[in-house]
């Protein structure tokens, strides 16, 4: 065991820069530490820090017994985290962020499922479409539809979703349906966020220019000005999908469509996650998978 001697010290002093900060940490005496960095360099023949008045660096034999010591230590946490989990029921407060639509649509009546399930949970839910920062927000957890922009976050998919092109029996009975994308500037189409639809053109992703005359950042309300025979909407597959199979709405430019993007959970790269926020995250990927 005399290996470990000095380990927790050093990886201390490291991140630290200092040794009194990293006794501070520790919780012991900063002659402590360095009696065991001593001891560890002795250990090792080599330097491992650059001492001045100010400041303590890192040497390069020091660096890189830093990165494999830092590993060693991480794996131990998550060690004792992972056994400890294993007999832990899942508590204490989830606090997380979805979008409006889906989130009251999908994931509220899973969650309080689960709170059912774990009555030790707790839940603080922001249903919003800003795309909110997790770590300064100090949320658990987001749910994220589409693709994701590249960060240090880690991501789960929990299921997927596509977009239809759709109208009601009476629009199209009026003014036809769009056989190519151009035939979609002779339409009133119902716009939401953007004023741009999504395609596949040629095997290529396409953003097409639309026009009409109602803009609404709601899908609920452009499902409903469709099925009114209002104009043509885009909206996504769990929007519409049950009212193009009644028929209520008739779904076309379905070779243009995009392939399935996925839904994703995200959290913060954590070393490892709490029983809470890994339990909940694979019960909404088994509920919405429908495993």
């Amino acid at each position: 065991m005399y290996l470990w001697d000095g380990i927790s010290e050093f990886v201390a002093v490291a991140e630290a820069e200092n040794f009194t900060l990293a006794a501070q940490r520790l919780n012991v005496s900063t002659a402590h530490v360095s009696r065991q960095i001593g001891a560890l360099e002795n250990r090792l023949g080599t330097k491992l820090f650059y001492r001045t008045t100010r400041k303590v660096s890192l040497t390069e034999e020091g660096t890189i017994y830093y990165r494999h010591c830092r590993q060693l230590q991480t794996g131990l946490e998550e060690a004792e985290r992972a056994i400890t989990d294993l007999k832990d029921s899942p508590q204490g407060l989830v606090k997380l962020t979805a979008p409006v639509a889906y989130g009251e649509k999908f994931i509220m009546p899973l969650l309080n499922d689960f709170m059912v399930q774990y009555p030790s949970v707790e839940c603080n839910v922001d249903l919003t479409n800003r795309t909110l920062d997790l770590i300064e927000g100090g949320y658990d957890l987001a749910i994220r539809l589409g693709k994701l922009a590249d960060s240090s976050l880690m991501a789960k998919p929990l299921s997927s979703r596509t977009h239809y092109v759709a109208a009601s029996p009476s629009y199209v009975e009026k003014y036809g349906e769009p056989h190519t994308l151009s035939e979609l500037n002779q339409h009133n189409c119902l716009i939401g966020n953007h004023n741009y639809w999504r395609f596949i053109e040629h095997g290529r992703e396409r953003n097409f220019k639309v026009r009409g005359k109602l803009i609404c950042n709601s899908g609920y309300a452009l499902r409903d000005a469709a099925l009114k025979g209002i104009g043509i909407v885009q909206l996504p597959d769990y929007y519409i999908e049950e009212d193009i199979h009644a028929g209520r709405l008739i779904s076309f430019l379905d070779t243009h469509r995009e392939a399935k993007e996925g839904i994703w959970a995200l959290y913060p790269q954590n070393r490892h996650l709490s029983a809470k926020v890994r339990v909940l995250v694979d019960y909404l990927a088994e509920k919405l998978t429908g495993g």
